[in-house]
């Protein structure tokens, strides 16, 4: 059958492999999955609920959950099949964003997840006179069962309503969370997604049937997307949060995923528990769990080792890399990561264990894939996001602001956005027509550079606005320098500064866990982080990280300064102070300016 819109993608799944498990969740003591023929059934009883409310085509309804779960696919199905926008949010933005949200789509009823959410939501409702109704995924909740919408009546309107969608129709307004002002509300239409959910069937490298695991939020476009690409290629999902992945235990072990997406940090955090548990070992043991680890350093995609560099390998393999690929379930045959740029180190290290580690890039103004390296042979190259996939075009915009080669990366596709909602001169700002093409500014930074197979290969370098200028006049890209600071698991998070200064200075917050292990093992009495920033032998650690990557950049790049935080940046604050981080965990670097603004002038002032 034609796919044009994205309600398509589950008849396509019923038509070509069917599933007894095509959607599930762990509730009540148990995997509960949903076949695809259940799916499509609460979808369509969705439907005919939302046409007895008197739904509309181009109606704005919310949806808002803490964790993935099968209602959220349901009801985004089920609202796409009468034409009635779906407006996804993120679960931990503060009340007043919730208002804008709203107020700026014109949401006209909300469905919400388990925790505070329908208590979230209907403390906005009097704020908010679009929004009159609130349901509930959950029973006992001071809002209706969701449930009580479905309705076995008008099944040939929903037939007349599915006909009327169109491929250019607005699909869905997801508001990006960016890292200054209110969120701008990104349109896309069905045509938008399915081109690039069509354009991504390559890099998924999976058989029908095939498991996956599910837990970046769906309201990014990054795992929403990926939730459409699983359906088309009759995937089972497994929906989870990340509270209990890893352990005997956890959901990886408990489902055994050929597939998931994640983001970089994640990939950190395992990383760090696997070096954690090597520091634990002793003798023999220890010694052969760093030999192993050290034979990943030279790792390259596909480059062949023969002789005794192929046989240290398949011993590292056996007895180290074996019990990494366990721990993650035993069956991965690939990891997407995306929606921030991925430490070398980290590909390096998984794919070298027969876990492959692949990056994708994109935004939401993109539907969210512009380039993604393929797990097939020359297909991917480290420190590159990939190739542009097949529909899309990128050219890099060069102005002179940065190094030969590099400056703003542009897109042209059909997965390039309607624009922002009510936002006319902002969507100027960003779209432009060029060859009679929709071309977009990413407000990246990047550059093209030869790859395997014959194919250029995009690079991301920086953030076109978060580039500093010190004092001398120097532009720095802040971002490079964190992201390779970052490799090491003592960093949790780190903010490069020097905004009119004479040298780079950071900030960094120690990872607390891997910090505690350290000094522990280095004989230093551990109280807490707080205590453990000031010890002279910590700063002298963290000094000799710094040394070790500083050779990386130039001397105007370089790290002439440090301090240690003891706080933690999270992307949401229940005290009412602005969060640090984006939803996407993107650096907020005017609010980690305002609010450490004396630990900042006194690198400047000792």
């Amino acid at each position: 059958m034609e796919i044009s819109r994205l309600f398509d993608f589950i008849y396509h799944q019923k038509n070509s492999l069917a599933l007894d498990q095509a959607f599930g969740d762990y509730r009540d003591g148990q995997w509960v999955y949903l076949s695809t023929n259940e799916v499509i059934e609460q979808v369509n009883k969705v439907s005919r609920g939302l046409l007895k409310l008197g739904v509309q085509a181009g109606d704005k309804i919310g949806l808002v959950t803490y964790k993935n779960r099968p209602e959220w696919v349901i009801m985004d199905l089920g609202m796409q099949q009468v034409g009635a926008i779906n407006v996804p949010v993120y679960p931990t933005i503060s009340a007043g964003e919730y208002e804008y949200i709203f107020n700026d789509a014109e949401v006209k009823m909300c469905f919400c997840g388990s925790g505070d959410l329908v208590e979230k939501v209907k403390s906005a409702q009097p704020n908010v006179k679009s929004l009159t109704q609130v349901f509930a995924f959950d029973e006992g909740n001071d809002a209706p069962f969701w449930k009580t919408i479905f309705s076995d009546e008008g099944a040939e309107e929903v037939e007349k309503r599915k006909a009327a969608v169109k491929t250019e129709d607005l699909a869905t307004i997801i508001y990006t969370s960016g890292t200054t002002g209110n969120p701008k509300g990104v349109m896309l239409s069905h045509h938008n997604v399915v081109s690039n959910i069509m354009d991504v069937q390559e890099v998924m490298p999976l058989d029908p049937g095939d498991r996956v695991l599910s837990f970046l939020p769906l309201c990014h476009i990054f795992e929403r997307a990926a939730s459409y690409a699983y359906m088309y290629n009759s995937f089972s999902v497994s929906f989870t949060g990340t509270d209990n992945l890893g352990g005997p235990d956890g959901d990886l072990m408990a489902v055994k995923p050929h597939f998931f997406t994640t983001v970089p940090r994640l990939l950190e955090k395992v990383y760090e528990k696997i070096y954690n548990k090597g520091l634990n070992l002793s003798g023999v043991k220890k010694g052969l769990f760093f030999w192993a680890l050290g034979l990943t350093d030279d790792y390259e995609f596909d480059k062949k080792y023969s002789g005794l560099a192929k046989i240290k390998r398949n011993i590292a393999d056996k007895l180290i890399f074996s019990k990494w690929r366990d721990a993650l379930g035993g069956n991965i045959k690939g990891i997407l990561t995306g929606a921030a740029p991925c430490p070398l180190k980290m590909a390096k290290v998984f794919s070298a264990a027969g876990i492959p580690i692949r990056e994708g890039y994109g935004l939401t103004e993109t539907s969210p894939g512009l380039c993604i390296g393929l797990y097939t042979p020359n297909g991917a190259l480290l420190g590159a996001v990939g190739p542009a996939l097949r529909s899309v075009e990128i050219e890099i915009d060069s102005d002179g602001e940065y190094r030969p080669g590099e400056g703003e990366i542009l897109a042209a596709g059909p997965n390039i956005m309607m624009g922002y909602y009510n936002k006319p001169e902002e969507t100027a700002e960003v779209l432009f027509e060029k060859d009679g093409k929709r071309w977009l500014r990413t407000g990246d930074v990047g550059k093209l550079v030869d790859g395997p197979g014959g194919k250029k290969y995009l690079k991301i370098t920086d953030r076109k606005k978060e580039l500093l200028k010190t004092s001398g006049g120097k532009y720095v890209a802040p971002a490079v320098i964190e992201n390779k600071v970052k490799e090491d698991f003592l960093v949790e998070q780190i903010m490069v500064v020097g905004e009119s200064k004479k040298f780079v200075s950071a900030i960094i917050i120690p990872a607390e866990e891997a910090l505690k292990d350290w000094c522990e093992h280095h004989d230093i009495n551990w109280t807490s982080r707080g205590e453990a920033i000031r010890n002279p032998q910590v700063i002298d650690k963290f000094q000799r990280i710094i040394d070790e990557f500083n050779p990386n950049f130039s001397k105007i790049e370089q790290i002439k300064k440090f301090v240690l935080l003891d706080t933690d940046w999270e992307p949401s604050k229940t005290d009412g102070t602005d969060a640090e981080l984006t939803p996407t965990m993107k650096l907020k670097r005017r609010v980690i300016s305002r609010k450490h603004a004396a630990e900042i002038d006194s690198i400047y002032t000792d």
